[in-house]
């Protein structure tokens, strides 16, 4: 008995050793994994990012061509099988179709399925298709001069497909597009956009609420001026004035970027006005008297001493942020103030749900709606997660 409660004593000392010598960032990975919420939002979370940054290898076709299929417009669904009537196969196959007006349903489109085993088409994986490239960047603004491009890396293989014709697995939209090209797509749009808004609004909250923080005073009050004028500017009117600047023959690229650097310009006071917070706290403490003592410079101790003292909370901060440019993003562009087509971003096809035809005949224009549902909350409880998680007065175990 004594040997198994000095065993338990040197397990329980162990455990308390690591503890205490455990660095910040693996005790909030393990305060993180006793959050199941924020665990599986972390995987759906890592799930949707892969799927949309893999986007053009994992979809079948350009989702921003029109008409590809021109005999399925406002397609329905066409979810592969094993096994129907006809008996089963090892590979899943969809069937062919046919499409005739109807004066039964108002001249609509009545798609009649073919049940013949000469009509199956079998899906195939590693297809070759349209080419498509990575780590390709691309400017092309108003003016030769700020036009720059970085070539990439271009590939052709794509992971499924069918041996002939095609297939929609969330069928297509009016014009005939894949709507699952287009949802992956959007959400790798829709998180490129949140990227770039909170990269701008994460420097400029450093900038400007470090020298807030660390001089305080008369620059204080005057930052502080600025930082409550861009808090207190309506969204909405300012990107309707902005909408009406923005000239017509831009381009998609400079429309996307235009957007992503506003949403950062307007985005950076919450997390400037906790950066000053905490420095005006953290200035007059023994171990920055000492740095200012060794005669260490202004900015020098704002980045390697005041800021790295909560490194957590400034992470917290950015991935609390994610889900707010995303619904910003989304919001501009769902009332037609944001991105446009040919960009495919989850607000842009937001806007092809509004209409009654769409809900009591096409049904499936609402899967992107999940998407969006599923890549905001996936957001919300890994930054809750995080938040706890970096709580050192939490009440953790």
């Amino acid at each position: 008995m004594s040997v198994m409660t000095n065993q338990l004593s040197a397990e329980e000392q162990k455990l308390k050793e690591a503890y205490f010598t455990a660095s910040q960032g693996q005790l909030i990975w393990q305060r993180f994994k006793k959050n199941k919420s924020a665990l599986i939002g972390a995987w759906v979370l890592i799930l949707l990012i892969f799927s949309g940054v893999f986007a053009p290898f994992l979809t079948p076709y350009d989702p921003t061509i029109s008409g590809r299929d021109k005999e399925y417009l406002n397609g329905a669904p066409q979810i592969p099988s094993f096994c129907d009537d006809n008996g089963c196969s090892l590979r899943p196959f969809i069937y062919s179709f046919e499409r005739t007006r109807s004066i039964k349903t108002n001249f609509r489109w009545v798609t009649t399925i073919s049940t013949d085993l000469e009509a199956r088409r079998y899906v195939q994986f590693f297809t070759t298709g349209v080419k498509y490239t990575y780590l390709k960047f691309e400017i092309n603004l108003p003016g030769k001069a700020l036009d720059f491009t970085i070539p990439g890396f271009t590939f052709d293989t794509h992971l499924f497909g069918v041996d002939k014709d095609y297939i929609h697995i969330f069928g297509t939209d009016s014009t005939g597009k894949d709507i699952y090209s287009r949802t992956l797509t959007a959400i790798n749009t829709s998180l490129a956009v949140g990227t770039i808004g909170v990269f701008i609004a994460f420097v400029m909250a450093l900038a400007i609420g470090g020298v807030a923080g660390y001089y305080g005073g008369l620059l204080d009050s005057v930052l502080q001026m600025i930082t409550d004028t861009v808090k207190t500017i309506p969204s909405i009117p300012l990107f309707m004035a902005l909408a009406a600047f923005i000239p017509d023959e831009w381009s998609a690229e400079a429309r996307f970027l235009f957007i992503s650097m506003v949403l950062g310009l307007i985005g950076w006071p919450t997390l400037a006005r906790r950066v000053r917070t905490h420095l005006l706290t953290e200035r007059n403490q023994e171990y920055i008297l000492a740095a200012q003592l060794s005669g260490a410079s202004a900015g020098h101790i704002i980045r390697k001493h005041l800021l790295p003292s909560f490194t957590s909370y400034i992470i917290v901060d950015l991935v609390i942020s994610f889900p707010y440019m995303v619904l910003s993003e989304t919001a501009l562009s769902f009332i037609g103030l944001g991105l446009k087509d040919p960009v495919n971003s989850l607000g842009v096809m937001l806007q092809n749900v509004t209409s009654a035809d769409v809900l009591l005949n096409y049904q499936w224009y609402f899967i992107p709606v999940f998407f969006f549902i599923a890549l905001v909350l996936a957001f919300v409880f890994v930054g809750d997660g995080l938040r706890d998680a970096a709580d050192p007065y939490g009440g953790h175990n």
